[in-house]
C-alpha cells in the first residue's frame, strides 16, 4: 500500500487500555473491516494479527506494541495495538512519544481500571488526544453509565461527553445510537461487517434528545462561531457538531465515549469514522510543527514543519531484533522525507548512520519502500548504533527532538548460564533485549560474580527468560526475585567538608570540598518538577575561584558514584540535592581525579549524619472481589503491610485499592485464588517509594551482611 504525503488525510493513533479491555480484539476488527485481513484473528484462539509474539499467543496477552498501516474512507490510518500489562508499560510510554491520538478502550463492565490510569495519565503527559470506547456492552455486568461516571470521577472530568448511547445492555445489548447524527445503527452479516442505519427506537427517544442536547452544547462551546450559532439557532448542524467536538479532542478538552463490543462485532465501524472525523491529522497537533533544540545549545529551540519538503526531523522509538534481516528500528518522521540509501546524523550519539532498507510494517509482517515521508510512521534495516528515544535529522541541520522518559526497574533476579557454550550466548542475548527494551537493565553483581537481570515485574522478567531461551537458545538456571531497593537521607546536613589529601613522592593529589546535602521530598518536586526532575540534583554555588572551574565536573561525578552504593545495605541513592559552596586547590596538586575523591568522602561523612533510611516500591493494588470473600482479601492485605486506600463497588463485585510493599506481593496471586476459591482477581502497579519500616531495614541489612560501621570510601 502506497504511504500517503497528504498530512491532513493522516491519523498517527494507539489503541491502549488495562489489560483484557478488549485492545487487540478492537484492534482486529479495525483490520478486518479496513481490508487488510480477510479473517478476524481472536486473542482467545492464539490467532491474533497483532499478537504475533509465540509468548503472546500462549498467554493471551500483549506483550510488545504491533504497528500497521490501513485506510478508512479515503484516510490512511497508522495504529499502534499496544500492551495492557502494567509489566510492559515501556511499550506504551514510547508509543504515545510518537503518536498523534489514541482510543482508550474500557470494559463496560469494569469502567477505570488501574492500567486505565497510567495509560491516559501517559497520555496527558504527552499531550496525546483521544477518544473512548465502551468495549464489551454484551457483558454480563456491562453498564455504559457507570462507565462513563469512573471516567468522570477517576480520569477527565466534566471533560468526558457521550456521542453514542446503547441499546440495550449485557445480553439485550442490540444496536448503537449516533447521537451526532441522531441516527440508530445495528450490525448484520456473518463478522457485523453490513451497518444498518434506521431511525432511534421510540423509548430511547427521549434519553437521546436529552444527551443529544448536552453534547450540542459541548460542541458549540468549544469555538466562538459556533456558540454564536448555537444562540441564534438553538442547535447545530452535523458537521458543525463534528467540527466543534474536532477542536475541542485537539485541544485536549473534549474525550467522546462511544459503545460496542468488539468480540461481537458491534460498533467498531462507528468507531473508525469517529477516529477519522475527530482524532487531529500531524498538522493538527502544536500548529502542524515539530520543536526541538539544537544538540550544541539547549537553549535554542527549533522548530521543522511536518511536511515531506522540510528538513529530516525523525524520533526512533522502537528496537526490535528479528531472526531473519537483524535489528529494526521503528521511527516516527516529524519533518522531511527518510530515504532508502541516505545518509542521516543520530544528534543524540553525533554519529552518521546509513539508512539501508524501508520497511512499512504489518505487525511482524512487512512491505519494502523507497521512502517514508513526514506524519509517517515506519521502520529501518541497518542502523547500528541508534536507540530507542533518539533523534535522526539532517547532517547539515541537526536537531534534538524531545527525548523518553524511562521508567526505573523495581525487580530483579539473578541468571546463570548453564553450560560455558550458553555463557557466550547469553552476554548477546542480554545485550539485545536490553537494546530493545530499556526498562529492562542488565548489571553484574561484583561481590558474587553473579548476572542480574532487572525490569518491571515477575512476568516482564519471566517473559525475557522465556524469550532468551527460545529466540536465542540459551538454557539459563533463574534465581528467585529480587526487590529493587533505594536509599536516602531524611535530614540536612549543612557544610560537610571532604578533603582528599595523598603524598607519596613527586607530585601528590589534594582535593577540598564543603557540600550541602538536602533530602528532596515529593513536595518539592511537584513544586519544582523541571529543577528537581532527575533523581539526584546537584548545584554549583562556588564564587570566587576558590575551586577552578574544570574541576567542578569531577565533584558531579564523584557524588554519581558515591550513590551508587548507600552505607545502610549498598543500595543506589536517590531523592539528594548536593550543592558545593566552597573548597580549595593546590596549583600543582590538584587535579579532577583528587576532588572526586574529595566528593567521594564528603558524602560518606554526611550520610552518616543525614540520618539514612532505606526505601522500598510501593505497588498500587486493586483487587476485585465478590462480597462474601471481602473479609478474608481484607485480612490478608493487611498481614502484607497493606494501606487501603478505598473500597467501591462495581456492579455486584467488590473493589478494594491498597498500597502494598512489592516484596510482600510474591506469590498473592495463589494467597487470592486461595482465600476466594479462585474467584477474586487483582491487578497492580508501581505507585511510588517509601521508607521501610526499622525491623524490616536490620533484617535486610543481615540478609546482605552489611555492618552498619564500616567505612566503604576506600
Amino acid at each position: 500500500m502506497a504511504i500517503s504525503k497528504d498530512l491532513k488525510n493522516i491519523r498517527n493513533f494507539g489503541i491502549c487500555a488495562h489489560i483484557d479491555a478488549g485492545k487487540t480484539t478492537t484492534s482486529e476488527r479495525v483490520l478486518f473491516y479496513t481490508g487488510i485481513t480477510h479473517k478476524i484473528g481472536e486473542v482467545h484462539d492464539g490467532g491474533a494479527t497483532m499478537d504475533w509474539m509465540e509468548q503472546e499467543k500462549e498467554r493471551g496477552i500483549t506483550i510488545t506494541s504491533a504497528a500497521t498501516t490501513t485506510t478508512w474512507n479515503g484516510v490512511q490510518l497508522n495504529l499502534i495495538d499496544t500492551p495492557g500489562h502494567v509489566d510492559f508499560t515501556i511499550e506504551v510510554e514510547r508509543s504515545m512519544r510518537v503518536l498523534d491520538g489514541a482510543v482508550a478502550v474500557f470494559d463496560a463492565s469494569q469502567g477505570v481500571e488501574p492500567q486505565s490510569e497510567t495509560v491516559w495519565k501517559q497520555a496527558d503527559k504527552y499531550g496525546v488526544p483521544r477518544i473512548a470506547f465502551a468495549n464489551k456492552m454484551d457483558k454480563t455486568g456491562g453498564n455504559f453509565m457507570m462507565t462513563y461516571e469512573s471516567i468522570i470521577k477517576r480520569l477527565a472530568g466534566n471533560k468526558v461527553i457521550p456521542i453514542q448511547l446503547p441499546i440495550g445492555q449485557e445480553n439485550e445489548f442490540s444496536g448503537i445510537i449516533n447521537l451526532i447524527n441522531m441516527k440508530a445503527y445495528t450490525f448484520d452479516g456473518k463478522m457485523g461487517e453490513k451497518v444498518i442505519e434506521m431511525e432511534i427506537p421510540a423509548s430511547h427517544q427521549a434519553d437521546a434528545d436529552k444527551w443529544h442536547a448536552a453534547l450540542v452544547e459541548k460542541a458549540a462551546e468549544q469555538d466562538d462561531d459556533l456558540m454564536n450559532k448555537f444562540f441564534e439557532n438553538g442547535t447545530l448542524t452535523e458537521a458543525e457538531i463534528i467540527q466543534g467536538l474536532r477542536k475541542g479532542v485537539i485541544s485536549d478538552m473534549v474525550y467522546p465515549l462511544m459503545c460496542g463490543s468488539a468480540l461481537m462485532n458491534k460498533g467498531v465501524q462507528l468507531v473508525l469514522d469517529a477516529v477519522v472525523d475527530l482524532l487531529p491529522s500531524p498538522l493538527d497537533v502544536k500548529g502542524g510543527m515539530a520543536t526541538g533544540v539544537d544538540p550544541d545549545d539547549i537553549d535554542t529551540v527549533i522548530s521543522l514543519k511536518q511536511d515531506p519538503n522540510e528538513t529530516l526531523g525523525a524520533i526512533a522509538f522502537k528496537i526490535m531484533t528479528d531472526p531473519f534481516v537483524g535489528r529494526i528500528t521503528f521511527v516516527r518522521v516529524y519533518a522531511g522525507t527518510l530515504k532508502s540509501g541516505s545518509y542521516v546524523l543520530n544528534s543524540v550519539t553525533g554519529e552518521k548512520e546509513r539508512i539501508g532498507r524501508l520497511l512499512q510494517m504489518h505487525a511482524n509482517t512487512r512491505t519494502e519502500i523507497d521512502e517514508i515521508p513526514a506524519g509517517n510512521i515506519g521502520a529501518i534495516i541497518g542502523l547500528k548504533d541508534t536507540k530507542t528515544g533518539d533523534t535522526l535529522c539532517d547532517i547539515n541541520r541537526p536537531i534534538l527532538l524531545e527525548r523518553m522518559v524511562f521508567p526505573e526497574p523495581v525487580i530483579s533476579i539473578s541468571v546463570e548460564p548453564k553450560t560455558k557454550a550458553d555463557q557466550e550466548k547469553m552476554g548477546m542475548a542480554l545485550n539485545k533485549l536490553a537494546e530493545e527494551d530499556p526498562s529492562f537493565r542488565v548489571s553484574s553483581n561484583p561481590e558474587t560474580g553473579q548476572t542480574i537481570m532487572a525490569g518491571m515485574g515477575e512476568l516482564h522478567l519471566e517473559i525475557l527468560v522465556d524469550r532468551m531461551k527460545r529466540e536465542f537458545k540459551v538454557e539459563a538456571n533463574v534465581g528467585a526475585p529480587q526487590v529493587a531497593y533505594r536509599e536516602t537521607i531524611t535530614a540536612t546536613v549543612t557544610d560537610e567538608r571532604g578533603t582528599h589529601k595523598k603524598q607519596s613522592g613527586g607530585r601528590g593529589q589534594f582535593g577540598d570540598v564543603v557540600i550541602t546535602f538536602e533530602p528532596i521530598t515529593p513536595e518539592q518536586r511537584i513544586a519544582d518538577p523541571e529543577g528537581l526532575a532527575d533523581e539526584t540534583v546537584f548545584l554549583n554555588k562556588v564564587v570566587g575561584g576558590v575551586i577552578p572551574r574544570e574541576f567542578i565536573p569531577g565533584v558531579e561525578k564523584g557524588l554519581k558514584t558515591a550513590y551508587t552504593r548507600g552505607i545502610i545495605a549498598g543500595y543506589p541513592i536517590v531523592d539528594v540535592k548536593a550543592t558545593l559552596t566552597f573548597g580549595s586547590y593546590h596549583d600543582v596538586d590538584s587535579n579532577e581525579l583528587a576532588f572526586r575523591m574529595a566528593a567521594i568522602k564528603a558524602f560518606r561523612q554526611a550520610a552518616r549524619k543525614a540520618k539514612p533510611a532505606l526505601l522500598e516500591p510501593i505497588m498500587l493494588v486493586e483487587v476485585n472481589t465478590p462480597e462474601e470473600y471481602m473479609g478474608d482479601v481484607l485480612g490478608n492485605l493487611n498481614s502484607k503491610r497493606g494501606q487501603i486506600i478505598e473500597m467501591t463497588e462495581r456492579g455486584m463485585a467488590k473493589i478494594i485499592r491498597a498500597h502494598v510493599p512489592l516484596s510482600e506481593m510474591f506469590g498473592y496471586s495463589t494467597d487470592l485464588r486461595s482465600s476466594s476459591q479462585g474467584r477474586a482477581t487483582y491487578a497492580m502497579e508501581f505507585a511510588h517509594y517509601s521508607q521501610v519500616p526499622n525491623n524490616i531495614t536490620e533484617k535486610i541489612r543481615a540478609e546482605r551482611g552489611v555492618k552498619f560501621e564500616e567505612d566503604d570510601e576506600e
